[in-house]
């Protein structure tokens, strides 16, 4: 489906092609792959059309942070299965106030029928993402009597409320990568391939809503948080971030903020999705980066943020980021 986007909202380009029905005579499947360079970013995008279903695959090199998404007149009512294979990013849609935001390896479900905003993506990095775009009736249809998180969403959609399966993105699982693989790499003509496309299709939304059933009933199940042990936690984020050089130890954590070193780590997993110093590593090279940005020398970045080597450094970086500290740009 078309967009216009821009690196401003006075020059848009109009990107993606048209959605056209499906007439009952010719092509099951359409199928186009299309490469744009403009000043704001180079992109490729594989596209499938079906009478149900449109897929697209994106490859985009962005030259610029932020730029502007405008709508096209002739964008059809469809749900999309959103999944992010590399990069990060955020889009603001002004229409109904709410960021997206959108992270390696990360899938969820969206309904979002009008896209006006803005988006910011890493610039030193592609951004590669797949997306299944259900017709609206179609996947009322697929969610009727399916799990109760597919149910809700429907409801929802039915009512043409903006929505997404949840608020936070779920990995992406190895059976799901498999879908898309065998999507994209799909030898079948004509009606097989039809047939094939749409169950696969089917196949990974039946994974996502297996994936976002197993989670909401694994919340649910997990012992609730005391209001104390919540503000212990929290706690214990802020003080890691503060004493970034020289991190306390787990124990020495638990002590500072008022907390056993099981509930610390058990609660810090369920609050931020990380362990303790899996999240301290990640803000550490997120603040590196910024750093860089900013034109401090890498050698005094890897001594601010306490690293025992340059080299070491610079191996957390490039395994985060697919890059070189020294290769950052503005």
């Amino acid at each position: 489906m078309a967009i216009n986007v821009g690196k401003d909202y006075g020059a848009l380009k109009k990107v993606g092609g048209n959605f056209e029905p499906f007439s009952n005579q010719g092509k099951f499947v359409k199928e186009s792959r299309d490469r744009y360079h403009f000043s704001f970013s180079d992109a490729e995008l594989w596209q499938i059309k079906t009478p149900d279903l449109y897929i697209v695959y994106g490859d985009i090199s962005f030259k610029q942070r932020q730029i502007y998404f405008r709508p096209t007149n002739d964008l059809p009512d469809m749900v999309k299965l959103r999944f992010t294979l590399s990069g990060n990013g955020t889009i603001y849609n002004a229409v109904n106030k709410q960021h997206y935001i959108f992270s390696s390896n990360q899938q969820n479900i969206i309904y979002m029928p009008e896209l006006d905003g803005t988006g910011e993506y890493d610039t030193d990095s592609n951004y590669r993402f797949f997306e299944v775009h259900f017709a609206k009736d179609k996947f009322l249809q697929l969610a009727e009597n399916s799990t109760r998180a597919l149910q809700v969403l429907a409801d929802h959609l039915d009512a043409g409320r903006y929505s997404q399966m949840a608020e936070q993105n779920l990995p992406i699982s190895w059976a799901m990568q498999n879908c898309m693989q065998e999507i994209l790499n799909c030898t079948y003509t004509e009606g097989l391939r039809l047939l094939f496309i749409e169950s696969k299709c089917t196949e990974l939304l039946v994974l996502q809503a297996e994936a976002f059933e197993s989670d909401v009933f694994k919340n649910e199940n997990s012992p609730p948080q005391s209001a104390y042990d919540k503000d212990c936690i929290y706690h214990a984020r802020d003080y890691l971030i503060q004493n970034i050089q020289q991190p306390p130890s787990v124990a020495q954590l638990a002590k500072v903020c008022g907390i056993n070193e099981f509930k610390l780590k058990k609660g810090f997993k369920g609050l931020f999705d990380k362990s303790i110093f899996g999240y301290l590593s990640d803000h550490k090279l997120n603040y590196a980066r910024q750093l860089l940005l900013e034109g401090i020398p890498i050698k005094a970045v890897a001594f601010q943020l306490g690293y025992s080597s340059v080299q070491h450094f610079s191996n957390a970086f490039r395994k985060k980021f697919a890059v070189q500290p020294g290769k950052v740009r503005v």
